[in-house]
C-alpha cells in the first residue's frame, strides 16, 4: 500500500448524503435510528437513572448524538484534527458512561467510533482509532475473549468493507463526471465544426456569386453615367442576372448537402456535365458507396471548379472525367484536351482552385492543378 493510499481521505463524493442513491440512503436511516434507539434503550433502562443520574444520561446521549454528527460533517470536510477531537470526545462519553452502569451504550458508541474511524478517516489515523476503540471495547465486554475477537474482526472488516464501498462509489462518480465533461466537450466541438462547415459552404457559394454581381452591376452603372451603348448595359444587367441565378441555384444545393440530402455522385457528374454543356466522359471505378458529407462536397466543388475552367479557358476541347473510389480513398480527376498551358492556375470559375485545395488539406487530402502534356488536369484525392 503506498504512503498516498495511508494518507488519503475517500472522496468527498462517496461520503456526501446527496450523493448516495435512495436505497443507501434509506438503510444508513434506518442504523442510525437502531443505533440511537439501543443507546436510548440503554441508558433509559439502567438501574442508576435517577436524580442527578438521569441528568448526566441525557447529557451524555445528546454530547454522543452531538458529537457523532459534528464528526460526519467534519470528515465530509476532510478535517483531521477535528475529526479526532470528536471521536476522542465519543470516546470519552462511552468510558465516563461504562462506570456508572451504561454498558451497553458504551459497548455502541465504542462499536460505532472503530466503523466509521475505518469507513471516513485516512488509514493513517483511522487505524489507531478503530483499535483504541476495540481495546475498550474488549476491556468493557464481558463476553468470551473468542467472542470478543471474532467481534472485533467483524468490525474491522464492516469498517473497511464500508470503505472500499465509499471509495468505489467515489472513483464512478469522478468517472461520470468526466465523461459528462467529456461528451459536453464533444458536442461544443461538434457544433464548432459543423459551424465552420456551414460558414464554408456559404462563403464558397455565396461570396464569389455576390462580388461578381457587384462587378457586372458596377459596370452597368459606369455605363449609364457615360451614357454608353444600350446593348452593352443590357449584357452587363443580364450577366448579374445569370449569376444571380446561379449563385441561387448554388445556395440551395449547398442547403440540400448540409441537410444531408445530396445525390448520388455519380449523378451529380452526370447532371453537372449537362449543365456546363462539355464534351466529357464520365468514368466510375471502385466499389460505389456513399461518402462523408465533407468529402462528398469536396469531389463536387472540384468538379464544379474544374469544369467550368475547362468551359472558359478551352471551349470545344474534349474533358474526360474519372471518380475512383479507393478502399481508403476517393478520387476524382479531372482531364481536358487543349487550352493555353498555365492559364487555369488562377482563380476562377466560381470557387477557385486556391480554395479547393485548402478545402482538400483540411480534411487530409490534396488537390493538384497543372498542366500536363495534353491541356490540364485537377486530381482531388480525400480519405474516407
Amino acid at each position: 500500500m503506498t504512503g498516498t493510499a495511508w494518507t488519503s481521505w475517500p472522496s468527498k463524493e462517496a461520503l456526501r448524503p446527496e450523493d448516495v442513491s435512495r436505497p443507501r440512503r434509506l438503510l444508513t436511516l434506518a442504523v442510525r435510528v437502531l443505533v440511537f434507539g439501543m443507546l436510548l434503550w440503554g441508558a433509559f433502562t439502567s438501574s442508576h437513572l435517577h436524580g442527578w443520574g438521569a441528568v448526566a444520561a441525557a447529557g451524555g446521549l445528546l454530547a454522543a448524538v452531538c458529537g457523532a454528527r459534528a464528526f460526519f460533517r467534519t470528515t465530509l470536510a476532510h478535517r483531521l484534527w477535528p475529526s479526532l477531537a470528536l471521536v476522542a470526545l465519543l470516546l470519552g462519553v462511552a468510558a465516563a458512561a461504562q462506570p456508572f452502569g451504561f454498558r451497553v451504550p458504551a459497548l455502541v458508541i465504542f462499536c460505532g467510533c472503530a466503523v466509521v474511524a475505518l469507513e471516513r478517516m485516512p488509514l493513517a489515523a483511522a487505524l489507531p482509532v478503530t483499535a483504541l476503540a476495540l481495546v475498550c471495547y474488549a476491556l468493557v465486554n464481558d463476553d468470551a475473549w473468542l467472542t470478543t475477537v471474532a467481534t472485533a474482526t467483524g468490525l474491522v472488516l464492516v469498517g473497511y468493507v464500508l470503505r472500499l464501498d465509499a471509495e468505489a462509489r467515489g472513483n464512478a462518480h469522478r468517472l461520470l463526471a468526466q465523461e459528462r465533461a467529456a461528451r459536453a466537450a464533444e458536442a461544443e466541438s461538434a457544433a464548432l465544426g459543423e459551424r465552420a462547415r456551414i460558414a464554408r459552404e456559404i462563403h464558397d457559394v455565396l461570396a464569389h456569386s455576390l462580388s461578381a454581381q457587384l462587378v457586372h452591376l458596377e459596370a452597368a452603372r459606369l455605363l449609364i453615367e457615360r451614357d454608353a451603348d444600350r446593348q452593352q448595359i443590357l449584357d452587363r444587367v443580364v450577366a448579374a442576372r445569370g449569376m444571380a441565378r446561379d449563385g441561387l441555384a448554388e445556395t440551395r444545393q449547398a442547403l440540400s448537402a448540409l441537410r444531408g440530402e445530396l445525390t448520388p455522385l455519380e449523378d451529380f457528374l452526370a447532371h453537372l456535365v449537362d449543365a456546363t454543356g462539355s464534351v466529357a466522359e464520365v468514368t466510375i471505378t471502385g466499389e460505389r458507396r456513399a461518402l462523408p458529407a465533407e468529402a462528398s462536397q469536396a469531389v463536387r466543388r472540384v468538379a464544379q471548379e474544374a469544369l467550368t475552367n475547362a468551359r472558359k479557358h478551352a471551349p470545344g476541347a474534349a474533358v474526360r472525367v474519372r471518380l475512383d473510389y479507393g478502399t481508403r480513398e476517393v478520387m476524382l480527376d479531372v482531364r481536358d484536351s487543349g487550352g493555353p498551358p498555365g492559364e487555369l492556375t488562377a482563380v476562377g470559375g466560381g470557387y477557385g482552385l486556391l480554395g479547393m485545395r485548402e478545402r482538400a488539406e483540411l480534411l487530409g487530402g490534396s488537390l493538384r492543378a497543372g498542366p500536363d502534356e495534353e491541356g490540364f488536369v485537377v486530381t482531388l484525392k480525400v480519405p474516407v
